[in-house]
């Protein structure tokens, strides 16, 4: 099978790359082509719900928690591998649509939970769903082996990649 990425190599290879540097660009372009695909697919879904694509994450995020679906702040901001500004900005916007609470952490005075309202639980676990169906209308069609020899694949990469320093 051919897609489009398979288009830009000619162009690579008159370009001079070496094989192994097509073969990384390749993997990157594909990635970002899955990615903006599966992306698109799941904000036109979550829209439904009055989220936004960060919003979506961090309430996933809290309800793979399991009960009482919350973390703190910092462990949000790692999960979700944003900056604790970022997750501020978030974590503020769903407080203000009655998502999430703060709750006070009894074991540290200094910190606070972050907590899915009964309402948020509800949106979370629809948005999840609503993901869930979008993941496999997009990879209906695409051999169950093929994905998971993917998926190990990536792993494989990522645990490389994601071990150096930036």
């Amino acid at each position: 099978m051919r897609d489009e990425v398979d288009d830009l190599v000619p162009g690579w290879q008159a370009g001079g790359l070496s094989a192994a540097l097509i073969a990384n660009l390749e993997l990157s372009k594909r990635i970002s082509r899955l990615n903006a695909l599966l992306e698109q697919a799941v904000r036109a879904e979550i829209a439904h719900f009055g989220l936004t694509y960060a919003e979506f994450d961090v309430l996933a995020a809290l309800l793979r928690a399991g009960e009482p679906y919350r973390l703190k702040p910092s462990e949000l901001s790692r999960s979700l591998f944003l900056t604790s500004g970022g997750t501020s900005n978030v974590l503020q916007r769903l407080t203000a649509a009655g998502r999430i609470e703060r709750v006070d952490n009894p074991g540290d005075g200094r910190s606070r939970w972050v907590q899915l309202t009964p309402d948020g639980l509800t949106v979370a676990r629809a948005a999840m769903a609503g993901s869930g169906r979008v993941h496999e209308q997009l990879m209906a069609g695409v051999p169950e082996d093929a994905i998971r020899r993917g998926a190990d694949a990536l792993r494989d990469i990522n645990a490389i990649i994601g071990r150096r320093p930036r």
